[in-house]
């Protein structure tokens, strides 16, 4: 895995003091529970660590970018982001992907499974550059990784809340407010699964599914909007 991680450092132009601090930001959970006689540590303490420094960065960011912006829209602006869908594709980008050390059966799933995994990993690396290298080496990595993508969210009005937008499609054309309900869930409670509908007098408009009730409703929401998109 040595000569992997100096792969990805030289690619994306870091300096790591540590290898087995970054090599520890790729290693899933799943991945230990395969390979105890390795002696590894995974990467969650590290994750809640970068999860912290890549929300000041970006809060910071965004304060001094759009001055004349409220508390509210910055809040909303940071939270699209920061979310899941945003930092899994910063990922991507990276080339992260290739360096994960996942289970066998974490290594099959893609998907949303795989934007979570991915995501996590982001902040784990931010969390082992800031250990590693200091705060402003890790503020340059996220924002050479994010910037560009949060000022295209914040211009074109992606940072808008799937459900938001799509109660007021609804209420607009139907003069009705949108309801959520659980179709089914599945798995057991730590890796549970939820499909949720989206409907308007009754009539289900679109359904979606997450690891949490609220993600699938945000997935229901942005089904349904992507519908009236491909029909206009």
């Amino acid at each position: 895995m040595k000569s992997d991680i100096e792969k990805f450092i030289k690619t994306n132009n870091l300096s790591f003091n540590d290898l087995e601090l970054l090599k520890r930001a790729f290693t899933h959970r799943s991945y230990i529970n395969e390979h105890r006689s390795l002696g590894l540590e995974h990467n969650e303490r590290l994750e809640f660590l970068g999860d912290a420094v890549l929300e000041l960065v970006i809060t910071d960011f965004l304060f001094r970018h759009y001055p004349d912006k409220t508390e509210g829209d910055l809040t909303a602006f940071r939270a699209a982001a920061v979310n899941t869908t945003t930092i899994s594709e910063a990922a991507t980008d990276l080339g992260m992907n290739d360096y994960l050390l996942l289970s066998k059966g974490e290594a099959k799933d893609v998907g949303r499974a795989r934007q979570v995994i991915l995501a996590n990993t982001f902040e784990s690396v931010i969390g082992a550059i800031y250990i590693d290298q200091g705060y402003q080496v890790a503020s340059q990595f996220i924002g050479q990784a994010l910037f560009d993508k949060v000022i295209t969210i914040i211009d074109n009005n992606l940072w808008r809340d799937a459900k938001s937008l799509a109660q007021e499609k609804i209420q607009e054309v139907q003069g009705v407010t949108p309801a959520y309900e659980v179709i089914k869930e599945i798995g057991p409670d730590h890796k549970k699964r939820f499909t949720v509908g989206l409907y308007a007098d009754g009539k289900k408009l679109a359904e979606g599914n997450g690891h949490s009730k609220q993600e699938a409703e945000q997935q229901a929401a942005a089904s349904f909007l992507a519908k009236i998109d491909s029909s206009q």
